[in-house]
């Protein structure tokens, strides 16, 4: 297991940094698109959906991005990104319902039987995530790729001191491996790795996201999305327990499905998205 999952990560990594590098952004969309065509795979058999009902919900998501593509991606080019009213809107529905929703889903361990409750879930989570990732690449390889990285922060700072120190369960019935300790070590680890970031581009600090304090401020914003990583943890977590089944997909050896990878940039890219459109100046 262990070799897979290096294998496949060995591939991956290179592949996914060579993309988001030297890809133009109508084609990183493009590339994007499909892997978010997957995800809907494994959200459909997560949703329990008849082969008919899979069917129709990834040809339709793939479909509304092949839409926006067309009709918009001309402007990921000469505007740097999406037109403003596409990133706020889409974006801002998604942060509302993993700031607000997404907790009482996991609070009240919601199981959602309505297919089309759970097909409206679906397109918001997966469109938004990847209008956020094109939104991000358009205007900055560099800039996603930092975003990006505050999840690998957070997951591997969470793997290594939850094992060191875990003891407290953070929620035993959805995902009985998290501690609260690992919480605490990716905290702690997404802020040193904020203030890294700042001591390499110091005019980030002179930006001041939302006018708060330069410093605490840029540090307050990368925590708050860390917690927001750790929601999309969760809320995937407990779609598979509801489901009784280990991961979201097989593609992927040793690492499960597309979504058991993205799971916490899902909750993640679409605040990051806002941020760099609104906030960023």
């Amino acid at each position: 297991m262990l070799r897979a999952r290096i294998l496949t990560a060995a591939v991956l990594i290179p592949l996914t940094l060579a993309a988001l590098f030297w890809l133009p952004p109508l084609g990183w969309g493009a590339v994007t698109l499909a892997i978010v065509g997957i995800a809907a795979h494994e959200w459909a058999n997560l949703a329990s959906y008849a082969k008919w009902q899979r069917i129709l919900f990834v040809a339709s998501t793939v479909g509304i991005g092949v839409v926006v593509l067309f009709a918009l991606g001309s402007r990921l080019t000469s505007d740097g990104g999406w037109p403003s009213p596409v990133t706020l809107l889409v974006c801002g529905v998604a942060t509302a319902f993993w700031l607000v929703v997404a907790p009482a889903w996991l609070a009240a361990g919601w199981r959602v039987e309505s297919k089309l409750a759970l097909a409206l879930t679906g397109w918001l989570v997966l469109l938004a995530s990847w209008i956020a990732l094109v939104e991000l690449q358009a205007r900055s390889p560099a800039l996603l790729l930092a975003a990006m990285a505050i999840v690998w922060v957070a997951d591997t700072a969470a793997y290594f001191s939850g094992r060191a120190f875990g003891r407290r369960k953070l929620a035993p019935t959805i995902s009985p491996g998290k501690t609260w300790e690992g919480v605490y070590g990716a905290l702690l680890a997404t802020a040193v790795y904020t203030l890294l970031l700042l001591w390499l581009a110091p005019e980030a600090i002179r930006a001041g996201p939302l006018g708060l304090p330069t410093l605490a401020g840029w540090v307050g914003l990368v925590l708050a999305l860390t917690g927001l990583s750790i929601v999309g943890d969760l809320f995937k977590s407990l779609l598979k327990r509801q489901r009784g089944v280990k991961d979201s997909g097989k593609i992927l050896p040793g690492h499960g499905g597309v979504i058991d990878r993205i799971d916490a940039l899902l909750a993640m890219m679409p605040p990051a998205a806002l941020l760099a459109q609104y906030a960023l100046h």
